[in-house]
């Protein structure tokens, strides 16, 4: 495995460290931990600066609090440490960042935004350059009055920057104009009522993306033109077995390198979900759920080797991993870290 380092995020109003440096044992897979940093209030989600951006690694974290700010941090060492100071991303609780075009991206949940922010050539945001508000509700009167922006994350093409919205049922396409730092909404597709997306990832041949839903443990399959800058829903698949008790709440979706399964990890039922997909990517069927080696796992990960998940279970306080059997995609439980609050994970 060519990773040495995993990052994981945990929620400091609920006593994690904030972000927790982890050797990983390329045999095995385990983490030991190295280090620890609480710089960040509620660092929910990281990302890593490509191979193209600063010199030396930079990682980047949101403060998913109400004041909404991101961070960059230098992990060229043992424990994370600040790059200047957190810089507000001009929205509420954002959960997720990603990086586009020497640009940092932020979905802000609780405002119902997405913000975009230049980076500078030592790795800090700049302010915002941009905030694109979401507009719409939901049938759910308890989640979907309002926008719930969940994710954002650029295409495989690099062309279009997708968001996924909770309150509106729906995904919106953009394009980032790397002159202006601004996205211009290009369209947007609905997806079924009362549903709640919450986050997407692409099929590895870049034609099919997967929609994850929270309010409902189904998964919706999608067609991608990357040229034109559609996206087309063609079929759903249950993500939890039929009789399972609600509520189930998915979180997280991966999809293997080889584009012949899917994974999620599924809060309240505790377990990760496993999904055949046929050769075109356009149908996925549950085959199999085991238990996530905990309690809420709010994270799924592949490992770079794409032989290992890693759940990051927020409310047992814990990243556990899971050998994935080559022939049936089935994890077996491996072991665990000890992570109070654990919310992600990425590897290096």
């Amino acid at each position: 495995m060519s990773a040495v380092r995993a990052f994981i995020g945990s929620f400091t109003s609920a006593g994690g460290c904030g972000i927790v440096t982890a050797a990983v044992d390329g045999r095995t897979g385990a983490l030991t931990e190295t280090g620890a940093s609480d710089a960040v209030a509620d660092p929910s989600f990281l990302a890593l600066a490509a191979s193209s951006g600063p010199a030396r690694p930079v990682l980047y974290a949101v403060s998913e609090t109400s004041e909404g700010a991101v961070a960059a941090l230098d992990v060229s060492g043992g424990a994370p440490r600040l790059i200047g100071v957190p810089v507000p991303v001009c929205g509420a609780a954002p959960t997720h960042l990603a990086l586009a075009s020497d640009h940092l991206m932020t979905a802000n949940y609780g405002s119902g935004s997405v913000s975009v922010l230049p980076l500078r050539p030592d790795g800090r945001a700049s302010a915002a350059s941009g905030v694109m508000h979401h507009e719409g509700a939901g049938p759910d009167p308890d989640r979907q009055r309002g926008p719930h922006a969940h994710q954002v994350l650029p295409d495989p093409s690099g062309r279009w920057v997708l968001s996924v919205d909770l309150g509106t049922d729906s995904v919106r396409i953009c394009a980032l104009d790397p002159g202006t730092g601004e996205l211009n909404l290009h369209s947007e597709t609905a997806l079924r009522p009362g549903t709640g997306p919450r986050h997407l990832a692409f099929h590895p041949a870049g034609a099919h993306a997967y929609v994850l839903n929270e309010l409902e443990p189904t998964l919706v399959v999608c067609r991608w033109d990357a040229d034109a800058g559609v996206l087309e829903p063609v079929g759903e698949a249950a993500v939890a077995p039929q009789g399972t008790p609600r509520p189930v709440y998915p979180s997280e979706v991966v999809v293997s390198p080889d584009g012949r399964r899917l994974w999620t990890a599924n809060r309240g039922q505790d377990a990760i979900a496993v999904l055949s997909l046929d050769e075109t990517g356009e149908r996925a069927e549950l085959v199999a759920t085991v238990p996530c080696g905990g309690r809420w796992p709010r994270d799924l990960t592949l490992d770079p080797s794409g032989r290992r998940l890693y759940a990051a279970n927020e409310h047992s306080g814990d990243v556990t991993w899971f050998d994935v059997d080559p022939q049936t995609g089935v994890p077996r439980r491996a072991g665990s870290l000890d992570v109070p609050a654990a919310s992600c994970v990425i590897f290096a």
